[in-house]
């Protein structure tokens, strides 16, 4: 089926200069549950929310989040990457946290509706931006007592995001943390909570203001298994005369990270081997890896050129690695750009069409 063009990019944005910071847009999606059923949904011309001072999700932090993007495309059209898997993963984190879970229908509904009303501010194809959408879940009803709120609202925001790598994909030199555990064994590290992220907010700005751009968490129970980055997952390849393989950390306590997913689906692609289990930080001191990266819906891939823990720091890779994104890592995000641009097949059928559904017009 073929759709007619969407609206070309808002000429009020200054596309070439747009970072990773909100930008006011024409509004967001709300959804309402109460006595044990959904609501049709409503599209909010405005950037606030009101709710009531009893919240749970505001006192005792009932709530979940997810993070995608949708992108303008080669062809002209705009479409959401892979909302089927957020919504998996939402159900899964409302679930742990005693919260009514988001159909995955109607989650992918509340996504393209968010976009088909935003869609002049889906950025420029070519541009490296995209629409980036925020699907949050809140415990809203009135509960002072520790109990799930009786009420829930289900939102979509959209911000329009700039080229995470303006100046091409960088290395970065990561910290390892050592003072605190981001997630126990038996926690909610697998799940995307909003409290699994502030309490990490202190050490990660510590580190940054020392020149560490991330930081790395070892397993909470021993302190010497790689857990995950405090924004994103763990992956690292390394390669032999006979095949390259792809290894990423095997834990309960790390989110499952869509992006990561996609990265283990086109590493197979390409004929490499791929490693789920557990990684001992030990790996790293014996420059297992020839390249080692965090991966997330921000960056794709964000290579790491060094760890440094206790005041040991290991140089990842080889000098050219170190410099420069790996050849493995870059062959990894040139296909994952390639297909959310539309440049690429997506054989996995991983881009959803955002413009499905005409933008209702509301008050």
């Amino acid at each position: 089926m073929t759709h007619a063009l969407p609206p070309a990019p808002t000429s009020s944005i200054d596309w070439d200069s747009l970072g990773f910071k909100w930008v006011d847009t024409n509004g967001h999606v709300k959804y309402i549950f109460k006595d044990g059923k959904w609501d049709q949904g409503e599209f909010v011309r405005d950037s606030y929310i009101k709710m009531h001072v009893c919240a749970p999700c505001l006192n005792y932090g009932q709530e979940c989040f997810e993070g995608i993007k949708a992108f303008r495309c080669k062809d002209g059209q705009i479409r959401i990457f892979r909302p089927d898997a957020n919504a998996k993963r939402m159900i899964y984190s409302a679930e742990l946290a005693c919260m009514a879970p988001v159909p995955e229908a109607l989650f992918i509904e509340a996504c393209e509706r968010a976009v088909a009303n935003n869609l002049e501010f889906v950025p420029p194809y070519g541009s490296g931006g995209a629409l980036y959408l925020r699907p949050l879940l809140l415990g809203t009803g009135p509960e002072i007592g520790l109990y799930p709120a009786p009420e829930f609202t289900f939102i979509v925001s959209v911000i329009p995001v700039g080229n995470f790598y303006k100046g091409g994909v960088s290395p970065v030199d990561c910290l390892v943390v050592d003072s605190f555990d981001r997630a126990a064994p038996l926690g909610t590290g697998a799940a995307k909570l909003g409290g699994n992220y502030a309490p990490v907010l202190r050490h990660s700005s510590d580190a940054k203001a020392r020149g560490y751009p991330i930081t790395l968490h070892l397993d909470s129970k021993t302190h010497t298994n790689i857990d995950e980055f405090s924004t994103s997952n763990f992956v690292a390849i390394t390669s032999s005369t006979e095949t390259t393989t792809f290894c990423a950390p095997e834990s309960p306590s790390i989110l499952n990270s869509v992006t990561k997913q996609s990265l283990v689906q086109l590493a197979k692609s390409f004929g490499w081997a791929v490693e789920n289990r557990v990684i001992p930080f030990t790996e790293v001191l014996d420059n297992r890896f020839e390249e080692i990266a965090a991966c997330g819906t921000a960056a794709v891939i964000t290579p790491v050129k060094s760890i440094e823990r206790q005041g040991v720091k290991t140089l990842i890779g080889d000098s050219k690695s170190q410099a420069a994104i790996g050849p493995g890592f870059l062959r990894l995000f040139t296909a994952m750009r390639g297909i959310q641009n539309g440049d690429l097949e997506d054989p996995y059928g991983w881009m959803q069409p955002a413009q499905g559904i005409a933008p209702r017009q509301e008050a």
